[in-house]
């Protein structure tokens, strides 16, 4: 009998920090006491890894048992501690050489017949591992996280005795080993399924182009929510560094992992009735939520005016910094927020609405007193209002044969497919990359001054135009780096006239709100 250390890690948002599990085993009165600031499923895990070493056919010792979950100031909450508390009693008390727990980082809840289950958050525990140089026991059933890893450093653990078994080196665990990951394009419909609407299909590649964020604005029916389900077939896959990113977000949220959604942008539509908690992350220990899901991908949502004001104004600071900070009692966690936000909004609460204040059946103050749910500085965050009007013409010309030879950007955008639009995506971003080394939408105030330079005339126009729609200095650079969007996607180095009267006009909910106030 003695002392054992074994190594494992606490789970702090995306952070693994390591942790000490050091067990004393001493004669004395019996007793099993755990300390080191747990919660309450650590402190429980006294009767799962008793019951499991007894079940499992091991000598559970008859002595005073302590456990120390160092560094004591860190909460640890969850099951995972479970395998290394068991492990460490087990070397406590000469089961096996403590010398094989060297370099050794331990995860798993343990049943009561021994066997050792899954654990959420595994992926980012893995890295910091590989990071730190050691090696892993992991539940057998995290095989598809440990895959993800290059360099095999991950022991598949079914049960305790196999973990003992394998320390005592009668029979060797398997070690995880890289999975064979290819990329898939998703089947998330093409663009040119939708018909009509040129004008919002053009705001769709350039809001993939620059990662800007989009609002559709239009009656009911008129194509807004199937417009945003195809965003992520315009844009290109994840690289691998990102891919990782979002498979541990998924860990830490308890998805397990999809070999075929390897690369694919996420994509998440929460229900208007989703609280901010919900939508932002939170609870007493940090988790996260939809627009930490939505990292590096797509969040869409839809009827933005049921959607609660205080909801909608929690995403004001992620939208800007793209993470997001939750902070608690006991701990603050920080998590990844870089998404794309694409809204959709009927612009009358009668639904009746085709682009003429007459034709709706509200009166101009139910309309503004609908409109005013959304606030003003969310409004202001969003790069591309875009009018989705009803188009019957288009429905009419439903079964004929696009034009794909003609000049105009719309016609383009209204006949072309999915793959022809991403191709001109991913090489207008590849010219921001090698330019200024981020997209346009992530372009701060005076890289954006030097990339988006216009010459006295142009800015005169567009300072006149911001003028006359009353909007803010913050919309003014949102402007300009949609038309450093426009120009890059023809191609062009600097922006001229048309490109800033093209991103002006992207600027729907900003007009009617005008018209309806001067009604």
């Amino acid at each position: 009998m003695g002392l054992a250390v074994v190594l494992t890690r606490a789970q702090m948002g995306m952070e693994a920090p390591l942790v000490r599990v050091e067990v004393n085993v001493v004669r004395g009165v019996p007793a099993f006491q755990i300390i080191g600031m747990p919660e309450t499923t650590v402190r429980e895990a006294k009767d799962r890894v008793r019951t499991a070493i007894m079940n499992s056919g091991l000598d559970f010792p008859i002595a005073k048992i302590t456990v120390n979950l160092s560094p004591a100031e860190l909460p640890k909450q969850g099951a995972r501690y479970d395998l290394a508390i068991a492990l460490g009693i087990l070397a406590a008390s000469d089961e096996f050489d403590e010398a094989e727990l060297a370099g050794l980082e331990c995860f798993g809840e343990l049943a009561l017949d021994g066997a050792v289950r899954t654990i959420h958050g595994t992926l980012p525990a893995l890295l910091a591992c590989q990071q730190a140089g050691h090696k892993a026991l992991i539940p057998a059933g995290n095989e598809g996280e440990a895959g993800l890893l290059r360099e095999p450093s991950a022991y598949l653990v079914s049960s305790l005795i196999s973990a003992v078994r394998h320390l005592k080196k009668y029979a060797p665990l398997p070690l995880a080993q890289p999975s064979e990951l290819t990329y898939s394009p998703a089947h998330a419909g093409d663009i040119a399924d939708v018909h009509g609407q040129s004008m919002a299909k053009r705001a769709l590649l350039i809001a993939a182009a620059g990662a800007h964020h989009v609002l559709f604005v239009g009656p009911p029916g008129t194509g807004k929510t199937m417009l945003a389900q195809r965003l992520a077939s315009l844009m290109p896959p994840l690289e691998e560094a990102e891919a990782l990113e979002v498979a541990a977000i998924d860990s830490l949220s308890g998805a397990p992992f999809a070999p075929e959604r390897w690369r694919l942008r996420p994509f998440r539509s929460p229900h208007h009735s989703c609280s901010a908690p919900a939508l932002v992350g939170g609870g007493s220990i940090p988790q996260p939520g939809e627009i930490t899901r939505a990292h590096h991908g797509i969040l869409f949502l839809d009827e933005l005016t049921e959607t609660p004001r205080h909801v909608l104004d929690s995403l004001r600071e992620p939208l800007e910094s793209g993470r997001v900070c939750i902070s608690r009692a006991k701990q603050q966690a920080i998590f990844p927020a870089r998404f794309q936000l694409v809204c959709a909004l009927n612009p009358s609460p009668c639904g009746n609405f085709d682009g003429d204040i007459r034709s709706s059946r509200a009166t101009p103050d139910q309309i503004l007193n609908y409109l005013s749910k959304v606030s003003g500085p969310f409004l202001d965050r969003i790069d591309l209002q875009v009018d989705v009007p009803r188009q019957p013409d288009a429905l009419r010309h439903a079964q004929e044969v696009p034009d794909i030879n003609a000049g105009d950007n719309t016609t383009l955008c209204n006949s072309e497919s999915s793959a022809f639009l991403r191709e001109k995506v991913a090489a207008a971003q590849a010219q921001q990359l090698q330019r200024q080394g981020c997209l346009n939408h992530h372009l701060s105030p005076p890289k954006l001054k030097e990339v988006a330079r216009l010459d006295t005339d142009d800015h005169d126009f567009l300072v006149a135009a911001m003028e006359t729609l009353k909007l803010s200095h913050r919309a003014y650079h949102r402007t300009l780096r949609v038309a450093r969007t426009i120009a890059d996607l023809e191609e062009a180095s600097q922006i001229t006239r048309p490109h800033l009267m093209e991103a002006m006009s992207y600027r729907a909910l900003d007009v009617l709100l005008n018209q309806l106030r001067e009604y």
